[in-house]
């Protein structure tokens, strides 16, 4: 996949693409309906997606708490796999955000990405003020030649499928659920930062990852799967929290211990895909009681990983 972060100046390889619009967080079922949409709308077409990097929500309300369910490296990934073949990454500012929807119609989906055919959900609000929606968008598009496909939200038996219904399945505790919506488990990517060592001690050494602007799921512990810089992916057990027991830090992090793993994995990017979510984070007594439950914990996650892992017939 190729991407760019402006829309002057492209390649003509780079042009004439069917456009998917939108902001493609977690690149959920929803988008991956939008995104098929897109392919049969023009399947001689490359297949491209515009998005906004970063969020224009961190934008415009920049004291909210992280919100991403997938930041730019993951986001782009997961689109990739969907088939698309161009993503433009428009980078979202001040200036950006006070072009006018005429103007973002006609200078940077028609003259600058050159867009053969537009698709959107209905919701698709653009331009200084949301000005513009899919209404204004289609009749411009048309004076221009670009067609323009409006997709109905793909609905489950809880209604249509949204970056913010799977923010709240995480924040309440049930990424199974999540992952139902996303169509893979949902996951923290980031790398390994430099801990206190408790873990060791502890006799479960831990690959610590800050959460940054990800968004940060319900605290306590998890089974979990770990994506390795090489390919390789290991069963694990995670800790999201501020870790009362030991020094109650101000910011959460994500503490993982790797299965039958030794090794030295600081400053190597790891993906951590939450499969279960086994109990709330809380305060033990001391040390010995954080051991034991760590223990259990464990034992529990080996077992939550067995039950779900694929059988052969």
């Amino acid at each position: 996949m190729r991407i760019y972060h402006h829309w002057r100046d492209l390649p003509e390889a780079a042009r004439g693409a069917t456009v998917a619009l939108g902001n493609f967080d977690g690149v959920h079922l929803g988008h991956a309906h939008v995104l098929r949409a897109a392919r049969l709308a023009h399947p001689d077409a490359p297949l491209a997606v515009m998005t906004f990097e970063p969020h224009p929500r961190e934008i415009f309300r920049p004291d909210d708490p992280p919100f991403r369910l997938t930041l730019a490296p993951s986001r782009a990934d997961a689109l990739a796999a969907h088939g698309v073949e161009i993503l433009y990454e428009m980078p979202f500012d001040a200036a950006f955000s006070q072009m006018a929807a005429d103007a973002f119609i006609s200078e940077v989906l028609c003259r600058g990405v050159g867009a053969r055919h537009l698709v959107s959900g209905p919701g698709f609000a653009f331009g200084y003020r949301r000005a513009g929606d899919t209404a204004f968008l289609g009749a411009r598009a048309e004076a221009l030649g670009i067609g323009l496909t409006v997709v109905t939200p793909f609905i489950d038996a809880g209604g249509p499928i949204s970056s913010s219904r799977i923010r709240h399945l995480l924040r309440d505790g049930t990424p199974d659920r999540a992952a139902e919506m996303l169509g893979r488990p949902w996951a923290v990517r980031g790398s390994v930062l430099r801990g206190d060592a408790r873990g060791r001690s502890l006799g479960f050494p831990t690959a610590n990852l800050a959460l940054g602007r990800q968004l940060e799921p319900a605290r306590g512990v998890y089974a979990v799967i770990v994506g390795l810089p090489g390919g390789g992916r290991l069963p694990g057990v995670a800790n999201i929290g501020r870790r009362p027991t030991v020094d109650s830090a101000s910011e959460s992090r994500l503490e993982v211990h790797l299965f039958d793993f030794a090794g030295d994995l600081y400053g190597q990017e790891l993906e951590v895909a939450l499969i279960a979510f086994q109990r709330p984070e809380h305060r033990f007594s001391g040390l010995d009681a954080l051991r034991a439950q760590i223990t259990v914990d464990a034992a529990e996650a080996r077992r939550r990983l067995d039950l779900a892992a694929p059988r052969s017939a």
